[in-house]
């Protein structure tokens, strides 16, 4: 889809130099699918729409590991688990834009018109997203949220109709932003509804102002967050898919913070006495997806072979270059249920070759390798990686053809499950493993495309459901041990790497901090 560029609104005061923010471009890796978030489930659209434009009920604090107040400033949940009654902070301002004047502040019937667009096929606002909502669907709120009334204009309350113990952490997600009711309105009352996606409005610490695709996005500071007024503007994504090219404007301070820098980037920042490097423990896996549904990858011992031929210590030391630890299933090591005990799959090629004899594929077959063009804190290298896959299966008679396919492009068609094998990776948004489960492994997100194993199986959907109906940790630590050895068992993936996320920022830059979600946060950041 190509999105139309808007033209850039300028301020209509007169600032003294002296009283002006500085600007401060961001570098990122690729351009966002659109800004209507719900429709999306990649970082890069989260980061471009959800993390600068909108605000959730709640968000998730990583230092604490809890959830915080955002749109809701309280909450009451019914000792059932059944009900919560979410208090709204008052005098919330939807942004100000050429194509919308505001009339009223956030009300609950924002709330409420969010999440009904999503849930009900009778709301007119359901049929526009063209590709579903895949994280609605694949976190399964359609069959959860029974009703939501909006007590009154700052009280919201949802009834569930089962308890689970992840839907306070869910709703700090990105696709969970609030958006203007009132704006729906008028863009459904001019018969342009698909608007949406590309003249975003949200309540965040930024205003959109002008997309050009493949190039950059344009935002200016919000003067009326609830939050205070960012201390940089205008906000600007400086879309660069090639990682040197990133350092390069990095250092002519052309970009003041460059994302998703290849391992030895790192390394030459940290010599440079202009540059720092800010890091953290990633909440993420990066892994190839096994298309289940494809044969001859519909056979566990087709998949098995897949994980026995490569060669992972190589493909870390290549791609990752020391950045990354070796991933044996989809948690990363400080996910607590993390099955510390699960051996993974040893690198064998000769089990490898055995297992394919075994499945009557003794002279092997051919197959595809899709990846991205340009690198990301999953797939520093996506060429090298392709290819020692490609070299390593070629080894136990399985002839693979590598595909590079432009990031939107691949996204969409893997999500209708085109793909046999797919280089992939997952961030988790919040701290709960069942955000790595649901969206992956369930049933549902076959349907909504976030399963790219394409694998539905009764027994591991009723274990991953179970997880969610009890809030005790240890009842659903024992829940995720059993799905994590059914998933290995399985191998409907080939796990790879749970990298350290890095980012490259100029000395001067201040109050910015790497999320181990890979979220973005630039409402506190500062330019010395």
């Amino acid at each position: 889809m190509r999105l139309a560029a808007l033209p850039l609104l300028l301020a209509p005061l007169l600032i003294s130099p002296l009283a002006q923010a500085a600007a401060l471009s961001v570098c990122t890796e690729a351009s966002p699918e659109g800004f209507d978030v719900v429709q999306y489930n990649s970082l890069t659209t989260t980061n471009a729409s959800a993390d600068v434009l909108m605000n959730r009920l709640v968000d998730f604090d990583t230092a604490s590991g809890k959830v915080i107040p955002s749109l809701a400033e309280s909450w009451e949940v019914s000792s059932d688990g059944l009900t919560y009654v979410f208090k709204l902070r008052p005098q919330v301002k939807f942004h100000r834009t050429e194509y919308f004047t505001p009339r009223r502040d956030l009300t609950a019937e924002d709330v409420k018109f969010s999440f009904e667009r999503m849930l009900d096929p009778a709301n007119p606002w359901h049929k526009v997203a063209q590709s579903g909502f895949p994280h609605a669907q694949s976190m399964q709120l359609p069959s959860l949220i029974k009703k939501i009334d909006a007590l009154d204009p700052l009280t919201v309350r949802f009834i569930l109709d089962h308890a689970d113990s992840t839907f306070l952490a869910t709703l700090s997600m990105g696709f969970a932003s609030i958006y203007s009711a009132e704006y729906a309105d008028q863009l459904m009352k001019a018969g342009t509804p698909e608007v949406l996606n590309n003249q975003p409005i949200g309540t965040g610490p930024f205003i959109f102002s002008r997309f050009q695709k493949d190039a950059s996005i344009r935002y200016k500071a919000n003067r009326d967050y609830f939050g205070g007024k960012p201390q940089v503007d205008p906000l600007i994504f400086a879309i660069t898919p090639d990682a040197n090219v990133r350092l390069q404007k990095l250092r002519r301070n052309e970009c003041q913070i460059a994302l998703s820098p290849k391992p030895q980037d790192v390394q030459a920042a940290r010599q440079e006495p202009t540059l720092k490097v800010a890091q953290t423990d990633a909440f993420m896996t990066a892994f190839v997806a096994i298309n289940s549904q494809h044969p001859p990858f519909d056979k566990p011992e087709v998949r098995q072979a897949v994980n026995l031929a490569f060669d992972k210590a190589s493909y870390l030391k290549a791609v990752f270059e020391g950045t990354a630890e070796a991933a044996k299933g989809p948690y990363p090591p400080n996910t607590w249920s993390y099955a510390k005990n699960l051996p993974g799959y040893a690198y064998d090629p000769a089990k490898a070759r055995d297992l394919l004899a075994r499945a009557g594929l003794k002279e092997g077959f051919q197959t595809t390798i899709w990846t991205r063009p340009s690198g990301s804190l999953l797939n520093p290298n996506p060429s090298l990686g392709a290819q020692l896959l490609q070299a390593d299966l070629a080894q136990i008679g399985i002839q693979a053809e590598i595909r590079v396919i432009e990031w939107g492009e691949l996204i969409r068609r893997a999500k209708a499950g085109e793909h046999d094998l797919l280089f992939m990776g997952w961030a988790g948004d919040n701290g709960d493993p069942d955000n790595f489960l649901t969206p992956q492994f369930s049933c549902a997100a076959v349907k909504s495309g976030t399963n790219f194993a394409r694998y539905c199986n009764p027994e591991l959907d009723k274990v991953i459901s179970a997880g969610k109906t009890t809030s005790e940790q240890g009842v659903r630590t024992k829940l995720y041990e059993q799905a994590q050895a059914q998933i290995q068992q399985q191998a409907l993936w080939l796990p790879l790497a749970h990298p350290t996320a890095f980012a490259l920022t100029r000395k001067d830059v201040q109050g910015y901090a790497v999320s181990p979600f890979g979220r973005q946060d630039y409402s506190k950041v500062s330019l010395k």
